[in-house]
C-alpha cells in the first residue's frame, strides 16, 4: 500500500492550492497569539494604596497617612495599610505636624477599610482593580489565571478525541466560536466569581483551535511545505498575534476594551469555513475515500496539474476482503493499551508539562521585567521569531531528540545564571531571561512537530491533545510558581531551570521520527533508538520500514 504522501505527490509541494491553504490556516492562528496572553494585561496588578476618603485632613497628614515600608531594599508607600484614620483626623484637627510633633512609628495602623486607590499611569482598569484582587485577596490574582488554564486543560482532554472522531475543521471553528462568545460575555461579569466561570468557559475554546489548525496543516500539506508550515508558519503567525497584544493593550488601556478586541478578532476569520478543506488524510482514516479524492482533485485543478484516474485506489474498502481495508479506528485507550506507546505518551506529556511551566512562567512575568509592561511584552513576543526560524533549521537537519536537548541546555544555563547577577546589571538579567524564553519557545515548537510525527493519523489529534494536557497543567501551575519570588528571591528561575534539566533525561527512552513519513497506523510508529550525537542525521528512505511489533 502506498502512503498518503506518495499518493498525492503529483500535486507538488508549493502549488497555488498549498499556498492558499498555508496562509488561510496561519491567519486563523493570529487570534490565539493575542488571546492566550491577554491576561498579562487583563490580570495585571497596578500600583495601589489605601483609599483615603474626603475627610478633614491637613495637606501634611493627607500625604503621610499612607505609611512607608521597605520593598526589595527600597522604601515605598504601603499597598495594604494606612494609619488609623480617626486618630490621624484628631491629630490633624489639633494642629499636630507629622514627623515633627509625633513619631509616626508609634501610630496605630489599619487595613484599607474604604477600598484602594489604583494608579492610572499604565492602565485605566484591569480585572484586579475591577474586583479588588489585592492585599488579603491577592491570592485570587494568580488563581484567576489558573482558572483560565484549567479551562484549556479540560478542553485539551476532549478536543483531541472530538477532532479525531468528527474532523479537524469542525473542532477548529467550533472552539473558536466558544472562545469569542464567552470572551464577550466576560464584559458583563457582575462579580469575580462570575468572571472566573466565564473565563473558564473562554479557556475551553482557547487552544484546541490552535492544535486542530496545526494538525490540519500537517496533514494537508506535504514535503517541504509541511516542514515550513509546522516549524515556521504556525508559530510565526502565533508570534505576530502575540506582538499585536501589547499594541492593543497600549491603545485601549482597559481590560474590557482589550477583551472585546480579542473576541472580535476571533470572529473575523469565521468566513474561512467555506474555503478551508477538511484533511484528506483524516477522511481516508475514516473510510471516506470519495470525499478525500474530491478535495485532492480540486487541489489538482487549482495547481493546474492532471490527477490520476484513481488517486487513492489502495484505500478503497473491499467488503470481500475486510482485512485489507485501510480504515483504522482508534480510541484514547490505544495510547495506553500498548506498553511502548503508553511510555512514549507519558514521557511526551512530561516534556510538555516542563516546557509549558517555564514558557508561561516567563511569559506571565513580562509585566515585571521593565517599568513599561508594553515594551516587556513586545520584547517577549519578538524573541519568539528567531526561536521559530531556528526551529525550522533544527527540524530540517537535526534529529528531534538532539534538537530538543540543545534547547533544554540553553534554557537551563540562562535561567541558572540570573540569580548570580548583581542588582546593578538588570539589563543583563533581562537579556538572559529573553535567551531562556528563546530556548524554551524553540523547544516547545519542536515538541509540536515531534508529537505530530510520532503518532498515526487516527490518533494524531487525540495524542496531541493528550500530551498537551501536560502543557495545560504547567500553565495552571505557572502563576503560582511566579509567587515563589515573594518568599525566596529568584526561586522561580531556579525552579524553571531545574525543570529544563529534568527534561533532558527522558529523551534517552524516546523514539526518533526524523526522516520518516507520517505514520498511518500504530504499527508504523517509530521505535526507540540510541540518541545520536552527530550534528546532522542521515535521512531514511521515505517508505514504511517499521514493521516490528510494538
Amino acid at each position: 500500500m502506498r502512503d498518503y504522501d506518495t499518493s498525492v505527490a503529483f500535486l507538488g509541494e508549493w502549488g497555488r492550492f498549498q499556498v492558499i491553504v498555508f496562509f488561510m490556516l496561519c491567519s486563523t492562528i493570529l487570534p490565539n497569539g493575542t488571546s492566550s496572553f491577554s491576561l498579562v494585561f487583563v490580570a495585571d496588578t497596578p500600583a495601589h494604596h489605601c483609599l483615603v476618603p474626603e475627610v478633614n485632613l491637613s495637606q501634611e497628614w493627607r500625604e503621610t497617612v499612607i505609611p512607608m515600608e521597605e520593598v526589595n531594599g527600597e522604601l515605598a508607600r504601603s499597598q495594604c495599610r494606612r494609619y488609623r484614620l480617626d486618630k490621624v483626623r484628631n491629630l490633624s484637627e489639633m494642629g499636630v505636624v507629622p514627623g515633627r510633633d509625633v513619631n509616626l512609628s508609634s501610630l496605630e495602623q489599619e487595613d484599607c477599610l474604604d477600598g484602594w486607590n489604583y494608579s492610572r499611569q499604565l492602565y485605566q482598569s484591569t480585572a484586579v482593580s475591577e474586583f479588588d484582587l489585592v492585599c488579603n485577596k491577592r491570592w485570587r490574582q494568580p488563581l484567576t489565571v489558573t482558572i483560565f488554564f484549567l479551562g484549556v486543560l479540560v478542553e485539551s482532554f476532549f478536543s483531541g478525541v472530538l477532532s479525531d472522531r468528527f474532523g479537524r475543521k469542525p473542532v477548529l471553528f467550533g472552539t473558536s466560536v466558544i472562545q469569542s462568545v464567552f470572551s464577550l460575555a466576560l464584559l458583563a461579569s457582575p462579580s469575580w466569581e462570575v468572571f472566573c466561570v466565564l473565563l473558564f468557559c473562554s479557556g475551553l475554546g482557547n487552544i484546541s483551535n490552535y492544535l486542530s489548525c496545526y494538525v490540519l496543516g500537517t496533514e494537508i500539506l506535504t514535503g517541504n511545505a509541511r516542514v515550513v508550515y509546522a516549524s515556521i508558519g504556525v508559530f510565526v503567525a502565533f508570534a505576530f498575534g502575540y506582538m499585536m497584544l501589547p499594541l492593543f493593550a497600549y491603545f485601549l488601556r482597559t481590560w474590557t476594551g482589550l477583551t472585546m478586541a480579542n473576541a472580535l478578532l476571533g470572529i473575523l476569520y469565521m468566513p474561512l469555513w467555506w474555503f478551508l478543506p477538511e484533511s484528506p488524510m483524516w477522511l481516508l482514516s475514516q473510510g471516506r475515500v470519495a470525499e478525500a479524492e474530491t478535495i485532492v482533485r480540486k487541489a489538482a485543478k487549482m495547481n493546474r496539474v492532471e490527477a490520476p484516474e484513481k488517486i487513492f485506489a489502495d484505500y478503497i474498502i473491499n467488503a470481500e476482503t475486510p482485512e485489507e481495508t485501510f480504515v483504522q479506528r482508534y480510541t484514547l485507550l490505544d495510547l495506553l493499551r500498548r506498553k511502548r506507546v503508553a511510555a512514549t505518551t507519558f514521557i511526551m506529556t512530561f516534556l510538555w508539562f516542563s516546557q509549558s511551566l517555564s514558557y508561561y512562567g516567563l511569559t506571565l512575568n513580562t509585566s515585571q521585567l521593565h517599568s513599561d509592561p508594553y515594551i516587556s511584552c513586545f520584547l517577549s513576543a519578538v524573541v519568539e521569531l528567531p526561536a521559530y526560524f531556528g526551529t525550522c533549521f533544527a527540524v530540517r537537519f537535526l534529529p528531534r531528540r538532539l534538537a530538543f536537548l540543545l534547547t533544554c541546555l540553553v534554557s537551563a544555563l540562562s535561567l541558572f545564571f540570573i540569580p548570580l547577577l548583581p542588582q546593578s546589571v538588570l539589563g543583563v538579567a533581562v537579556a538572559l531571561e529573553m535567551l531562556g524564553k528563546f530556548a524554551i519557545t524553540a523547544g516547545t515548537s519542536i515538541l509540536y512537530f515531534y508529537c505530530a510525527e510520532l503518532y498515526p493519523t487516527g490518533l494524531r489529534n487525540t495524542s496531541t491533545g493528550m500530551c498537551s494536557m501536560g502543557s495545560r497543567i504547567g500553565g495552571c501551575i505557572a502563576p503560582f510558581v511566579l509567587q515563589l519570588n515573594f518568599y525566596v528571591k529568584h526561586l522561580t528561575y531556579v525552579t524553571m531551570g531545574s525543570m529544563a534539566v529534568l527534561s533532558a533525561f527522558p529523551l534517552l527512552f524516546m523514539p526518533e521520527s526524523f526522516g520518516r513519513p507520517l505514520p498511518e497506523t500504530l504499527e508504523q510508529m517509530p521505535k526507540t533508538q540510541r540518541l545520536k550525537c552527530s550534528c546532522i542525521a542521515r535521512r531514511e528512505p521515505s517508505k514504511h520500514v517499521m514493521e516490528s511489533k510494538l
